[in-house]
């Protein structure tokens, strides 16, 4: 498997336990990725200083960037970035992805992925959905994107948040292209069910 380059943007959200298991995971499998750039909005950094009481997402040694850092590689195609995830994702940044408005790093590099037929994968966060946000759901669906709610799965018997965060994340890597070895799948029991 080659080496992946990938692109992270925290949106401003609720659910940075999401962004911080998919960050411990991404160090997991650091032998499976050559770099991973991250942009955190303001919103993003507030929303895990309240969620999860620290600003530890200073402390992963990924390369970050500024939301107007518009010199990231990842803000052109040229830097081959694979894959670019946003998790979580806000409806207002889901929104402006959906509409092709380009205005800061993140929605810039989202337009680069899509406009590059790249893997684009949203987590958005949110409760019910309007009409607006199925809406764009389904513009960036159709544009080449996939949405992966931040909807856990339970036939794992997690036990705490953390495992429970981990079965959206690790459908997360999974659809970025990760080999993962120690997830639980559907039927991986004796009997084919879990348990």
């Amino acid at each position: 498997m080659s080496r992946k380059k990938i692109v992270v943007a925290v949106g401003g959200s609720s659910g940075s336990l999401y962004a911080k298991v998919l960050f411990d995971r991404l160090l997991q499998l650091k032998s499976n990725w050559e770099n991973v750039g991250v942009v955190i909005t303001e919103n993003g950094k507030y929303n895990w200083k309240f969620e999860l009481g620290d600003e530890e997402w200073r402390n992963y040694g990924f390369e970050y960037y500024g939301q107007r850092e518009f010199t990231a590689p990842f803000a052109s195609g040229s830097a081959q970035y694979g894959t670019m995830i946003i998790c979580p994702c806000s409806m207002g940044l889901m929104a402006r992805i959906a509409s092709g408005i380009s205005t800061d790093l993140i929605t810039r590099a989202a337009d680069v992925i899509l406009k590059e037929r790249r893997r684009l994968i949203l987590v958005p966060r949110e409760a019910p959905y309007s009409l607006i946000h199925l809406r764009n759901m389904t513009s960036i669906t159709e544009a080449g994107g996939i949405i992966c709610p931040a909807v856990p799965s339970f036939y794992g018997k997690s036990d705490t948040p953390e495992e429970i965060v981990r079965t959206v994340v690790d459908r997360v890597l999974d659809l970025a292209g990760f080999e993962l070895e120690d997830t639980f799948r559907w039927g991986s029991g004796e009997d084919g069910y879990p348990g």
